[in-house]
């Protein structure tokens, strides 16, 4: 989401074409230019931040080596989600079940993250780069959820039809959080004081709190990638599926209040200036 996420859009970066790439570097060198280039930590949970950053790193430095651009690498994510997607709606209820299924979406969460990071790479970035990645996120952030909907209705006897409202409620936190941050991030550009997906200096992103990451974990789309796993047990996955619900519903009602606020003081801020 990313995709939460939600899918992760304040931290997974656009996938972009940029200009002409530059003569390419090594994979260690590669490797090395990303990690002293990383966004800021401010805002983003523990899994995208401590697990998804240095697995798409990884892989961004790989694709630049094979003359990879950010937007087939988008592309690749996009298609590895809709795969590990599809296997949590359609497949049935087996051990393996959910192992396929959270693999493929942990690899496609690295792909989006190794978009932008390979864009860095090449030098620069492209509007077109950055909506693909946005419309491949909103896809995603809003598919997984009615995909466990259509999963948990199609193959899981008995099951409480009550359930069922969990899966919408999450979709639909879900899609709301990832519209709004990106409506933030839009409004903060054009206020003049967008500063979350900066890229900062070595060791800024660790100076962030541990804590407040972790804290995080219910709006983590890393998070729900691995839980995903227990798809083939069907009775912990929805025991551990739905706190995390009811946890992204209670994030998003507090999130919502806090931003409001800001945005309000965005207009304060306006009106002085002007």
């Amino acid at each position: 989401m990313s995709g939460p996420a939600t899918s992760d859009p304040a931290t997974s970066g656009p996938a972009t074409a940029g200009p002409p790439a530059p003569a390419r570097t090594g994979y260690s060198e590669a490797v090395a230019r990303l990690a002293a280039a990383q966004k800021s930590a401010k805002g983003a949970p523990a899994y995208s931040r401590f697990v998804n950053r240095p697995l798409g790193r990884r892989l961004a430095a790989a694709a630049h080596l094979l003359g990879a651009t950010p937007n087939q690498v988008t592309a690749v994510s996009g298609a590895t989600t809709a795969a590990g997607i599809a296997v949590v709606a359609l497949a049935p209820v087996a051990w393996w079940t959910g192992l396929v299924a959270a693999a493929l979406l942990v690899l496609g969460y690295a792909l989006d993250a190794a978009d932008g990071q390979l864009a860095r790479l090449r030098g620069g970035g492209s509007k077109a780069g950055e909506w693909l990645d946005h419309v491949v996120d909103a896809a995603k952030t809003s598919t997984l959820h009615l995909a466990v909907l259509v999963g948990a209705y199609r193959a899981w006897d008995p099951l409480p039809t009550t359930w069922l409202l969990l899966p919408l409620l999450f979709s639909a936190c879900a899609t709301t959080w990832f519209f709004t941050i990106i409506l933030n991030d839009h409004l903060r550009r054009l206020a003049g004081t967008r500063d979350g997906q900066a890229v900062v200096a070595a060791g800024e992103a660790r100076q962030h709190s541990v804590l407040r990451s972790l804290a995080s974990v219910p709006v983590d789309y890393g998070v729900l990638c691995i839980v995903v796993a227990l798809l083939g047990w069907p009775a912990g996955f929805r025991w551990v599926y739905g706190s995390l619900a009811v946890g992204f519903a209670l994030v998003t009602a507090a999130s919502m209040v806090a931003w409001y606020r800001q945005t309000t003081a965005l207009d304060s801020a306006s009106r002085r200036s002007g």
